[in-house]
């Protein structure tokens, strides 16, 4: 019993050794990694499109074929944006005058009201605009580091759809005369997810637009798609998404009250989706509990930063998987996936273990 309990430490040691060294690795290659992962991400939601054209045309036209489907949906998705970016900077002519007149009247209610004099106000807008153009800064990287991304990725989705065999091998390779029993499981996982999630923004769109549309903003669709789309982005994007249609409705409306009702929409759009959309949609299929996933959501978002937090969630509900069917850590099961587990299931989990070890 002693020799088990001692094997057993020496494992979870170990493999938490092991795991340090993973998370080291990809903090120090996450320029490489992102990519990588999420190209392998694309690969298992478009593989299923790809195994059925493969039987008529062969694996490379199969897999060009969902390539060139792919991106004639992207080119339509950019010729959108850019359509509303373009009207967009056609009004900003007329939102630049509205925006000087909004700052003098927020000025000269800050000095008669609160008491703050133009001072002290130059003072606090100056340290915004630094911590701004802080943000903008790093905004720029990203976008630079955007047209790698999407030239790495396509290329990757070809590779990894072409060789998939190959990896599969690799994989079998680590525990001989067995089949990958879990292999389905995690596709199936990926696929819902991933289709669910885009369920989920294309409702946040329409009701964010549908909303912003009874309020008379401008661009309403244009914003409310871009929220809806930033949702994907866990408690950040959404302010994000509600932080521009806001300064439009300060902009171009009369009274603030609009400014109010955006962030209103916004909200309850947001309450809807945390609370009812998004379980019922993408939690049915990943069935991690709300912990796990915000502590994975944590995790992720200080490894990769943003792409990290939108890949914590399949990677926790892959993860689940491939510990149901680990001998020595099934236990971990328990606390992350979404349902109540009585004392005698934990004591059968527990002695089928120590059978096992």
């Amino acid at each position: 019993m002693a020799k088990a309990q001692s094997d057993k430490l020496d494992r979870i040691f170990k493999t938490l050794v092991v795991l340090a060294l993973v998370v080291t690795g990809v903090i120090l290659l996450k320029d490489i990694v992102i990519p990588v992962t999420f190209a392998a991400l694309f690969s298992i939601v478009l593989l299923p499109i790809a195994r059925r054209l493969e039987k008529k045309t062969g694996r490379i036209f199969s897999i060009i074929i969902v390539l060139l489907g792919v991106f004639l949906v992207m080119s339509l998705i950019t010729w959108f944006i850019v359509s509303q970016l373009s009207n967009l900077v056609d009004s900003l002519p007329g939102l630049e005058q509205r925006f000087y007149e909004v700052v003098n009247e927020t000025s000269d209610a800050l000095k008669s009201k609160f008491n703050v004099s133009t001072a002290e106000q130059t003072r606090y807008l100056k340290e915004g605009l630094q911590q701004m153009s802080s943000y903008l800064a790093e905004l720029l990287l990203s976008t630079s580091y955007l047209a790698y991304f999407f030239i790495q990725v396509p290329i990757y989705v070809f590779l990894f759809l072409l060789y998939r065999e190959k990896f599969k091998a690799f994989l079998l390779s680590f525990t001989p005369g067995n089949e990958l029993i879990w292999q389905k499981e995690v596709e199936g996982v990926i696929q819902g997810y991933i289709a669910g999630l885009t369920i989920v923004t294309l409702i946040a769109g329409v009701l964010n637009s549908i909303g912003l549309l009874m309020l008379g903003i401008d661009h309403a669709i244009f914003f409310g798609f871009l929220s809806g789309t930033l949702t994907m982005i866990p408690y950040v994007g959404i302010t994000i998404g509600a932080a521009f249609p806001t300064l439009i409705a300060l902009i171009t409306k009369d009274s603030a009250w609009y400014a109010v009702g955006v962030i209103g929409v916004h909200a309850f759009v947001q309450f809807l989706e945390g609370n009812f959309i998004t379980p019922k949609i993408t939690g049915t299929r990943i069935r991690i509990n709300a912990m796990a996933a915000i502590i994975a959501l944590l995790i992720g978002g200080k490894i990769l930063g943003i792409a990290g937090m939108i890949l914590a969630i399949p990677a926790i509900g892959a993860l689940r998987i491939l510990l149901t069917y680990s001998k020595s850590f099934k236990s971990f099961v328990i606390l992350l996936e979404d349902k109540h587990v009585s004392k005698e299931e934990l004591i059968k989990s527990l002695e089928e273990e120590d059978k096992s070890n």
